[in-house]
């Protein structure tokens, strides 16, 4: 006699706010799924890396096929926590039964903006005028070569000193991923360095032939070269068309660049999911852009869709409270009120301490 086969719902586990989320658009006669640009707001501790991979899972469980999904994150390790999340999802998502599995390495999309753009662009360089065996500088890397233009070009042996290599590759990096120019970068974040304005702009004009010289991309390169080719409405369309689904995890810690790369993609928002937090915006140094996930649903009107998931998970109501009050004073942003289930704790205490030192003893 066969046994009967229990499905299971892997959808249970979520709350309501969650479950609209991963379930969002509508299934086509084909298996696909059809879906208008959605922004997820997920307050701080309210499952948000679980609620991406739960959509993650929904859409291949319907029928999207794998290499039609493009997850862009932000590491490394957070792309391998998401597919290890997601496979786990459809392997709990029948008891018996073969459901959709991931191919064997995984979300054959899934990785950071910087490692999508590498793949891209060995299959574009022709038309971008690389070399497709162009080699990948890392921040140290790059550094080292900024400073040797800048013992080439005597910046080391100035009566004041001049910046130093990594100063110099950060205010070069903020320039890029800004798209601001470089006396704007300087007056505005390096006010300290304003004065070496003509300096800095020959060291970075030759930082950029030296890399050139040697077929080598920075990961500003990676970024930069990768929206110069979207920005051709032949390519853009051609690379989008590949993807059914974006899904862009933390998207408040997206740059002007990034998020233009997405607009390319997908000009009208169609199967774009972005999840993020305005208040958890606190990469500006690094040229986040907090105004990406305040103007999301401005830039895809009127189809966009805003979700907010408000129940934490991870803190007492005591600090949900502290915390609500604090974030409420923020003029521009997404309303919510973050709730717990969890029972009242002691509330917070403010203390003041005279320095570091001070405050590691009181915590410990």
């Amino acid at each position: 006699m066969q046994q009967a086969v229990q499905q299971i719902d892997p959808m249970a586990m979520l709350n309501p706010a969650q479950r609209v989320a991963a379930e969002y658009g509508q299934t086509q006669d084909d298996g696909s799924v059809r879906a208008g640009p959605l922004l997820v707001i997920a307050g701080a501790g309210t499952g948000k890396t679980m609620t991406l991979a739960h959509r993650v899972a929904y859409l291949l469980a319907s029928g999207v096929s794998p290499e039609r999904l493009l997850l862009l994150t932000f590491t490394r390790r957070a792309a391998q926590e998401m597919t290890r999340r997601v496979e786990s999802i459809l392997r709990k998502s029948a008891s018996g039964v073969q459901g959709p599995a991931l191919p064997s390495g995984g979300l054959p999309w899934s990785g950071t903006f910087h490692s999508v753009a590498n793949r891209l662009l060995r299959r574009y360089a022709n038309n971008l005028g690389l070399d497709p065996g162009f080699s990948v500088l890392d921040r140290g890397d790059s550094a080292d070569i900024m400073d040797v233009v800048r013992h080439e070009q005597k910046l080391t042996r100035t009566a004041r000193r001049f910046p130093k290599k990594d100063t110099c590759l950060a205010i070069y990096s903020r320039c890029v991923n800004t798209l601001r120019p470089l006396n704007e970068t300087l007056d505005e974040t390096y006010p300290w360095c304003s004065d070496w304005l003509d300096e800095l702009t020959e060291l970075f004009r030759h930082y950029v032939l030296r890399k050139q010289q040697n077929q080598a991309l920075d990961y500003d390169d990676l970024l930069i070269y990768w929206k110069h080719l979207v920005q051709e409405k032949e390519f853009a369309e051609e690379i989008g068309a590949c993807f059914d689904h974006v899904l862009v995890d933390e998207y408040q810690d997206t740059n002007v660049v990034q998020a233009d790369i997405i607009k390319a993609l997908k000009p009208n928002g169609d199967g774009v999911t972005v999840v993020g937090d305005d208040a958890q915006s606190i990469y500006s140094f690094r040229a986040a852009e907090v105004e990406n996930i305040l103007g999301f649903p401005d830039q895809f009107m009127p189809s966009a869709q805003v979700i907010t998931l408000e129940q934490n998970y991870s803190s007492t109501q005591s600090i949900l409270d502290s915390a609500n009050c604090l974030i409420a004073e923020s003029e521009r942003q997404y309303r919510k009120n973050l709730f717990s289930e969890l029972k009242s704790g002691a509330r917070p205490q403010y203390v003041k301490v005279e320095d570091g030192d001070a405050e590691a003893e009181y915590v410990f």
